[in-house]
């Protein structure tokens, strides 16, 4: 069954209307914290730095290129063994490429046919090398949440995507391309040289947020297809904080829209957004119908991690960034869709959707109207709303429920 116009055009509405609402949400609910708090300074890149890395690049994806042990101070308390470890990928230009990221090992004995594996989606870090999550501390939030699945007898696998700590630009929230990263990492993994005891099964599972949510969807939508012919065994995804159907609301920026002032942490996704897409469709010119401060802005992107960025367009206007519509560059919606769709449909295992009520960086409706395009085609798809947490709280709040999911759905 299709999602009907009016569907769509409901959706729209109850995305435009969360869009416009969130500075007064955010001026007069109780504080809300919005995406994890994200380490920057010096990147330990644990031996293994390819930020100019100019080698011969495997044609197959998913090839293991490099590991090495990953810096103890890097490390989870949860885990026995980490790794840094380098990989063939797709990018966003549909060339292969490499990218990076960590592999952590539970304690213990790997019970027989060996330790099912995540597959951990981050969120919004920035798009700048200095960003990547491999070569910093995890967060408080993340030290809770991935150790508490190392805990519960899973490998946890977490890829940086393409373009973070590798040449080229990661193309942020350009879904389909993390999800070759989140496929290509759960595959480069059984190429590990591990300790004996300490064996991957081919059971594998996606969990991601925020912008990992978006990657997690899509990489669940084609883990089948990326991973055909490896020999895993893909189970399903759970996914919090959803990024979906923005590219309605995106596609309509220009100098009259948004029409108020959004929270430095929007102006901070929506600059990731447009460097992004920038990069992945310059044949689109984004730059034409953008102002000095517009093109200023995408600089910025591309070179700035988020926490730095939230406080430099704190207060900005994003309609200043524009001198005509975004909508008057011919093909800019089916560009901006096709760039960061949340699909909604082909999916072949279950999904678990996660969203805090309070969440102010990607509104409830986002997430609402994707589970109802998603019941309307048939998905296998269940969805745990908490009506006290935010964007980030919703993470570690969701546990309870997901952790009992993913038990079954990995036996």
């Amino acid at each position: 069954m299709r999602a009907t116009p009016s569907f769509r055009r409901r959706g729209l509405a109850l995305l435009s209307a969360a869009a416009i609402a969130l500075p007064l949400t955010t001026a007069v609910a109780t504080p809300a914290r919005a995406d994890d708090v994200v380490s920057i300074g010096i990147p330990d890149w644990s031996g293994l730095n390819v930020t100019d890395y100019a080698g011969p690049i495997p044609a197959k994806a998913g090839t293991l290129m490099a590991q090495v042990p990953l810096s103890p101070s890097l490390t989870l308390p949860a885990a026995s063994t980490a790794y840094r470890v380098q990989f063939s990928s797709e990018n966003q230009h549909g060339k292969m490429a490499t990218s990076t990221g960590a592999v952590f090992l539970p304690k213990g004995k790997a019970p027989k046919g060996g330790w099912p594996v995540i597959s951990w989606a981050h969120g919004t870090v920035g798009m700048d090398d200095e960003c990547t999550p491999s070569a910093h501390p995890r967060s408080e939030r993340d030290v809770t949440y991935l150790g508490h699945w190392l805990d519960q007898g899973y490998a946890v696998v977490a890829a940086d995507y393409v373009g973070l700590g590798t040449p080229g630009v990661m193309a942020y929230l350009n879904g389909k391309t993390a999800a070759h990263s989140i496929v290509d990492i759960t595959v480069a993994a059984q190429q590990l040289q591990l300790p004996a005891d300490a064996r991957l099964a081919k059971r594998w599972a996606i969990i991601g947020q925020s912008q990992g949510a978006a990657a997690a969807l899509n990489g669940a939508r084609y883990a089948t297809e990326f991973s055909r012919g490896r020999g895993l065994d893909y189970r399903g995804v759970v996914a919090t904080g959803i990024p979906a159907n923005l590219e309605n609301l995106y596609q309509l920026m220009g100098p009259a829209v948004p029409p108020v002032a959004l929270p430095g942490s929007l102006n901070a996704y929506t600059a990731y957004i447009l460097a992004g897409l920038n990069n992945t469709r310059p044949d689109l010119k984004l730059t034409r119908v953008m102002t000095p401060i517009g093109k200023k802005r995408l600089t910025q992107g591309l070179s700035t991690c988020y926490p730095i960025l939230k406080k430099e367009l704190a207060g900005d206007d994003v309609k200043t960034w524009f001198n005509a519509p975004l909508m008057s560059i011919p093909g800019l919606s089916t560009a901006m869709r096709q760039y960061m769709l949340t699909p909604y449909r082909g999916y072949d295992r279950p999904i678990f959707l996660g969203q805090g009520l309070r969440d102010v960086d990607v509104p409830a409706p986002s997430a609402l109207s994707l589970y109802a395009q998603m019941k309307a085609n048939n998905q296998p798809v269940t969805l745990h709303l908490y009506p006290d947490d935010d964007h980030s709280s919703a993470v570690l709040a969701s546990m309870p429920d997901s952790t009992p999911w993913l038990a079954r759905i990995l036996r």
